[in-house]
């Protein structure tokens, strides 16, 4: 059936029609009113578990028609809730704009330490594990089978992979989650990762440009300061960006790190036109999205004073999605005095539109088309097919293959039970007792604190070998205490193995990337000599 239209009257755009996405992006945005086009630019969070009819994020969807939402660990207890609650919300976006145009749905999975969606997901070994392992198949794997789970529940972007270098090993915000040392081999890491992740559907987002591994500190709480001056940026923490920019990575994030020793000086890199226009933009060439790390986090708002300040800073710098994990009030002065600015000033106003483009073009190339992630998660596949079977066995094989002996004096491994005759386990993990138990004859266990390391000794007293958990700086001042004991000790380094420079002195240390159970059991396997620790450090140890 056919509807005739009248002389005179121009069908209504749609986020459906059948057009480049450029061209139709352009027509899209030109249509929309300055409301319209600065909703595109907010990517918000949301505090309920599962955000009903009168949920304020809801009225930003329904009545503002922002740009996308960003899922936080707090909405994640239930994934059968989280998938029924982003149907709803793409369900209202496209009813209520009038362009038809889907959220984007954002979450931070990048594996191993960081997974902010748990219940059912794979519980993986991360990227340094696959710095570990060395083979791009792992990265493109990790985020393929990575990216087909978030996909099941909706989720249509992902805030990985983090390319940050760990540079600096006293950095707890990036420990595990990097690749490693090695500017290329991040870069191509980096690079398979994202590509998995878009096989799966998924829009990938490298992270924390220009770089957060080279400082001990946590932009969540302050703005860390880098003293790289900028040829050294530029060979080591920008290479990965570089590579992935010519790979055609779809989005970057811009982080909270000052650079003093640049033209930047003391200004966050996510508000600095220098990094975000100048150097990501014009000297790297990057076409894609660039997206704020959440700017609630001190290390953005420290300087200005107000986060709509903030915003409008982030904007005019290059950024096009200003991501929160807060949801404000409809009329919060984020959005009066953003809206204020646009009817003031020419320049912001052109700059809004063309972030509005950007991320409009972006959702036509990425969310429409056979691959695309369904807008309305199917409920059934989520109760069936989450956690991915075929992921399971691949990330069991990769747990495997990334562990790695980072000491072994005398050749201590493998050490098997005869070898280490009396086993201690002293851990500060449930799962570590009862593999180790399993692999050692039942060996006794100590959950080990700083106050009764006492008791530990006591305890050891009577062993041959005590295999140690180590995870946190508490672990090596335990193993400070017991090193004039004597024994054999047996280190089990979870997470990043910077810990093993504070204590060299231990027999043997395996290495593992991730707390799971099964990296643990891989550790407990190639420490017995069952399966091999091919795995190569992923960045240099400095005793």
């Amino acid at each position: 059936m056919f509807l005739l239209l009248s002389a005179g009257v121009t069908p209504a755009l749609s986020f459906t029609d059948e057009q480049a996405p450029e061209a139709l992006a352009r027509e899209l945005v030109q249509a929309m009113s300055d409301e319209e086009a600065l909703a595109q630019v907010f990517m918000f969070g949301w505090r309920e578990l599962e955000a009903g009819p009168s949920a304020l994020i809801q009225a930003w969807i329904a009545r503002r028609h922002i740009g996308g939402v960003k899922v936080f660990g707090w909405n994640t207890v239930d994934a059968e809730r989280l998938a029924r609650t982003i149907g709803g919300f793409q369900r209202e976006s496209i009813r209520q704009s009038p362009q038809k145009i889907p959220l984007f749905v954002a979450t931070d999975q990048e594996g191993g330490l960081v997974r902010h969606v748990k219940d059912l997901t794979s519980d993986t070994p991360g990227a340094m594990a696959i710095g570990a392992s060395g083979f791009p198949e792992d990265a493109y794997r990790s985020g393929f089978y990575i990216g087909r789970e978030l996909a099941l529940l909706g989720i249509n972007m992902n805030f990985a992979p983090t390319v940050d270098l760990y540079t600096n090993h006293k950095s707890l915000l990036i420990s595990s989650r990097s690749f490693g040392d090695n500017p290329a081999k991040s870069g191509v890491l980096g690079a398979a990762f994202a590509k998995g992740q878009l096989a799966a559907g998924i829009v990938p987002t490298a992270k924390h440009f220009p770089g957060h591994g080279d400082t001990a500190l946590d932009s969540h709480g302050v703005l860390p300061r880098i003293s790289a001056d900028f040829d050294t940026l530029w060979e080591r923490e920008l290479a990965p960006y570089r590579m992935l920019a010519k790979e055609g990575i779809p989005a970057i994030m811009s982080g909270h790190i000052a650079f003093p020793n640049t033209p930047a000086q003391m200004t966050p890199a996510s508000l600095s036109p220098y990094f975000l226009t100048e150097i990501l933009r014009k000297k790297i060439g990057f076409r894609g999205l660039v997206v704020t790390d959440d700017l609630s986090m001190n290390g953005a708002t420290a300087n200005s004073g107000a986060l709509w300040i903030t915003a409008k800073e982030a904007l005019l710098a290059g950024n096009d999605l200003i991501m929160m994990s807060i949801t404000p009030a409809l009329d919060a002065t984020i959005w009066v005095n953003l809206l204020d600015a646009m009817h003031k000033e020419s320049a912001f106003r052109a700059r809004v539109f063309d972030a509005a483009e950007r991320i409009v073009s972006a959702k036509l190339k990425y969310l429409r088309g056979e691959k695309a992630v369904p807008a309305i998660p199917d409920l059934d596949k989520v109760r069936r097919d989450i956690p991915d079977k075929e992921g399971a066995r691949f990330f069991q094989d990769l747990a495997v293959r990334s562990v790695t002996f980072a000491i072994n004096k005398d050749a201590v491994f493998p050490l098997s039970q005869q070898k280490a005759g009396r086993v201690l386990l002293a851990g500060q993990s449930l799962d570590f007792f009862k593999i180790g138990k399993l692999a050692y004859n039942n060996a006794p266990g100590w959950w080990y604190t700083a106050g009764n390391v006492g008791d530990l000794k006591s305890r050891a007293a009577s062993v041959d070998t005590i295999i140690f958990y180590l995870q946190t700086e508490e672990g090596i001042n335990v193993l400070r205490a017991i090193r004039p004991l004597g024994k054999r000790v047996i280190v089990v380094s979870v997470l990043s193995p910077a810990y093993l420079e504070a204590v060299p002195w231990v027999d043997g240390a395996v290495a593992v990337y991730s707390n799971s159970y099964e990296s643990l059991v891989a550790g407990f396997s190639a420490a017995l000599g069952k399966t091999p620790a091919n795995g190569e450090m992923p960045f240099t140890l400095n005793p």
